[in-house]
């Protein structure tokens, strides 16, 4: 016992360095910045490493090299069609889009009204069922050519077509399309073009300054004297800008403009200098996962950290499947083949996948861990690119005059920063954050574990319950008490005992014809002779 004493105390001091030394060690540990942080064995996949804010960068209001246009802008088509399209597109019946609107209008007065979205695309045209609500937020590919403000040329078409279903109002009244948030205020930012690309670089002696943009470009009106872009949109709105299969605009892309650097930059100078409540990003890089990340990558990531922490709302289109950006099928899930930016910084952007007319996911919507809700991507009807028009396009031309419905998650992304737009309105005191949460709890789930899959994240957005559903998750909200419901039994039959005289009757009968039927079995057996018998 004596021994077992003189041991035990040792041991107890040991352990007490052993703790306290562990206590010192641990903020030491926890110090460690995060970009110096080791990869996991099995690198960054389907979650991204922690956020690197030493990689933000500041915004330079300007292109981050010089680019050349390359082919003409998107024209009206000249394919003679005259396609009237009044009817509701299918999508914003499928969500009830004028619902909702009126909900917010009959609080509010307005749908979407002094809420800015932010729309970092191919750039947006002026359109008047846009009104005095389209501003300039910068131009990040070249100088406009034609006189507009930065930002307000779009080249593409993509641009234009994003921001119609976000905020667009005709004022025909046959007309069925209409904006998600037709009051609220649009700000573009032209931030990448396929119709451009990087201007060989000619060293000029003594100096190793490149040539401006603006001297790269096609003079004002020249446009049409480069190689067609395709067609465009008649007058009734039957076509819309070229080279839009599946509808999406991958940054980096060789031969075009646009990067993630300047992504980032926008990014950070929206929240910066507060231009936005809602961004809307229906662009992307996507790439093989490799188990690491870029430098782009990190800048971006580190630009949406600092803009969801100043309390602006993030939405990205989650991804087109081509055969460039092959689709995650892989058997484990939490393994992607492929990583989508800024899709995959889930914890700050809100990622959209697309479905069909029919419900379904669509084909082309990249799948992927990071996917928070989805919205409708096929046969999409917006307003028509084509500088100087004043009507809706439902088809893009590929290849002169082959023409092809507008589809894919760069158009879903817009019905979700729409709705974004309307819950701002409708809760103006509610955080980004809680913006997002309400989007996201009262989707169509799937089901799925969590109620959450791969495909559509949290499910269809329900844009009516988005508006109206409370949430006992917010702060300073309580669930509804429910109301006392009395219960619904049939009534007391009171008007005759006969039936249940009768049954009894009956059930007593049973009984004692049973028990007359064992008392004869046991006399029998009782006055049976006994058999006996001697043996010899």
């Amino acid at each position: 016992m004596a021994a077992a004493r003189r041991h035990g105390a040792p041991r107890r001091t040991t352990t007490a360095l052993l703790a306290g030394t562990i206590g010192l060690l641990s903020p030491l540990t926890l110090a460690v910045p995060a970009g110096a942080q080791a990869a996991p064995a099995d690198g960054y996949f389907g979650t991204p490493p922690p956020v690197d804010m030493d990689k933000l960068i500041p915004d330079t209001r300007q292109p981050d090299k010089t680019y050349t246009q390359t082919k003409g802008c998107v024209q009206r088509s000249t394919l003679g069609q005259d396609i009237q399209i009044k009817n509701r597109p299918w999508g914003q019946e499928y969500l009830q889009i004028s619902k909702a609107q009126e909900i917010v209008k009959a609080a509010k007065g307005s749908a979407g009204g002094g809420v800015r979205v932010a729309v970092i695309d191919t750039g947006v045209t002026k359109h008047p069922w846009f009104q005095d609500r389209l501003k300039s937020g910068g131009d990040y590919v070249a100088t406009p050519t034609k006189g507009q403000p930065p930002g307000l040329e779009d080249c593409d078409g993509h641009g234009t077509e994003v921001a119609g279903i976000i905020g667009a109002k005709p004022d025909n009244p046959e007309v069925g399309f209409v904006g998600v948030a037709p009051d609220a205020t649009i700000v573009s930012y032209r931030q990448l073009s396929e119709n451009y690309e990087p201007a060989k670089q000619t060293a000029t002696p003594g100096s190793s300054t490149p040539p401006s943009s603006s001297s790269t470009n096609p003079p004002s009106g020249s446009s049409t004297e480069l190689p067609p872009g395709g067609g465009g949109g008649s007058a009734e709105g039957d076509g819309t800008s070229p080279g839009q299969s599946n509808g999406g605009r991958q940054l980096e892309k060789a031969g075009t403009a646009g990067t993630l650097r300047t992504l980032a930059e926008i990014i950070h100078g929206i929240a910066e200098r507060h231009e936005a409540d809602v961004i809307n990003m229906s662009v992307d890089n996507c790439r093989t996962a490799s188990g690491s990340i870029t430098e782009g990558e990190q800048q971006v990531q580190a630009a949406v950290r600092f803009a969801a922490d100043a309390g602006i709302v993030i939405v990205a289109a989650a991804g087109n499947a081509t055969d460039t950006c092959p689709q995650n099928d892989q058997p484990d899930a939490r393994k992607p083949k492929t990583i989508v930016t800024p899709p995959w910084f889930a914890d700050d952007v809100l990622s959209v996948g697309a479905i069909d007319e029919f419900g379904s996911v669509a084909p082309f919507s990249v799948h992927g861990p990071w996917v928070g809700v989805a919205a409708p991507g096929t046969k999409i009807v917006s307003l028509d690119p084509a500088e100087g028009s004043g009507s809706l396009a439902n088809l893009t031309f590929e290849n002169g005059d082959k023409a092809s419905e507008i589809q894919g998650t760069s158009f879903a992304s817009p019905y979700v920063a729409g709705l974004a737009a309307l819950v701002k309105a409708m809760y103006p005191k509610l955080t980004a954050k809680g913006i997002v949460n309400r989007i996201k709890e009262t989707a169509q789930h799937p089901a799925a574990p969590g109620g959450r899959d791969n495909f559509v994240g949290y499910g269809v957005i329900d844009p009516v319950a988005a508006l109206t559903q409370v949430l006992p998750s917010e702060v300073g909200n309580q669930a509804p008490i429910p109301a006392p419901q009395m219960a619904q039994l049939p009534p007391a039959n009171d008007h005759s005992s006969t039936p249940m005289i009768v049954a009894l009757a009956g059930t007593a009968g049973g009984v004692l014809a049973l028990l007359i039927t064992l008392f004869v079995m046991h006399t029998i057996r009782r006055n049976r002779p006994a058999e006996t018998g001697t043996r010899r």
